[in-house]
């Protein structure tokens, strides 16, 4: 029998979604009390979904992927989900007026993290491909890294296949591949 060992720490992310470049730029910003600085970001991209956030979201969606800062233990994905849901909520009661936004869910926060070998997503879906980790939350592996390239699955959303998102995921991927090293080295 193998000895437990702790986890590798993950480079935590969170693709924020919104069609007000403010409420983007308020997420980004208070998600890093509770991840940390932001390591980087990609540019905006249009975001449609299928429309399946049209009628909650409203149309023109944009969405940008952040990585943050420092690499963090991969059992906290929980507490993430709840606090970027209750961010959220927080952002559509207390300041979307304040931006000019009307919808009923003018922010979404998707949170997960990246490893040497997958980008994982939290949810509060259940599905066949999700393992259920605690309080409500799920996670899946959406994108895993295997043949020097990443690949998707059959679940994998359609925005999670473009290249934007491949190369953010490999970003994410080398600078975790920087900060275990600089670990490992440290330690010997």
């Amino acid at each position: 029998m193998a000895p437990c060992r702790p986890p590798i720490p993950v480079l935590p992310i969170v693709a924020v979604i919104s069609r007000h470049a403010a409420a983007r730029d308020w997420g980004a910003t208070a998600l890093e009390s509770l991840l940390g600085s932001i390591a980087f970001m990609t540019p905006p991209q249009p975001f449609t979904a299928g429309g399946y956030y049209q009628k909650s979201m409203g149309e023109d969606l944009l969405k940008q992927f952040v990585a943050f800062s420092p690499c963090d233990d991969p059992s906290a994905l929980p507490a993430w989900k709840i606090a970027t849901n209750e961010m959220e909520s927080q952002f559509a009661k207390e300041m979307a007026s304040e931006f000019g936004a009307t919808e009923a869910r003018p922010l979404n926060l998707d949170c997960g993290y990246v490893t040497e070998a997958k980008l994982v997503l939290a949810t509060t879906k259940d599905r066949d491909h999700r393992l259920y980790l605690q309080q409500g939350i799920y996670a899946e592996v959406t994108l895993s890294y295997a043949g020097r390239r990443w690949q998707d699955h059959r679940w994998t959303y359609p925005d999670y296949k473009t290249d934007l998102a491949l190369q953010f995921a490999e970003t994410c991927r080398l600078e975790l591949r920087r900060h275990l090293t600089a670990i490992r080295s440290a330690v010997t």
